[in-house]
């Protein structure tokens, strides 16, 4: 469980370091004169795009980790239940990460408020799928911890 951890730790961090270097690209486009104008029909069709991906994807995903979960507790092998958990989390991780990387980088690039919104959205929806031990063995209902 500890190596689960580990691994989901690591890619729940690398989303907040990849939404940084967005930020860091974002802003060279910018400077280099590679804008978006908010109004026109490119930039309402990318917000709306974003914000139809976002307050779509967090509920949906975060619902069919709930009922994969189910699913996942079924199987009696641990080292299996473990195995589709960390894919399940990683998946919820990818798809929410994706509308806060795309926030960001939209900000930048069209310095539209609502993009940035919208990040601030999926990085709260990410705060709540931060791995953690106690999370983990509540989520797989494992009785005893100490003996995996």
């Amino acid at each position: 469980m500890k190596e689960t951890l580990k691994k989901l730790t690591t890619h729940y961090y690398l989303v907040y370091i990849m939404g940084v270097v967005i930020a860091l690209s974002g802003y060279q486009l910018y400077n280099t004169g590679f804008r978006i104008d908010e109004k026109s029909s490119e930039g309402i069709a990318i917000s709306s795009a974003l914000i139809i991906l976002i307050i779509g994807s967090i509920p949906l995903t975060l619902s069919l980790f709930n009922k994969n979960l189910k699913k996942i507790n079924e199987e009696t092998d641990m080292k299996i239940r473990l195995g589709r958990y960390e894919k399940a989390s990683r998946i919820r991780l990818a798809i929410i990460g994706l509308g806060f990387v795309l926030g960001i980088l939209f900000f930048f690039l069209m310095h539209s408020q609502s993009m940035i919104f919208c990040a601030g959205i999926a990085a709260i929806a990410l705060f709540f799928c931060k791995p953690a031990e106690v999370k983990i063995i509540s989520d797989l209902q494992i009785e005893d911890p100490d003996n995996l």
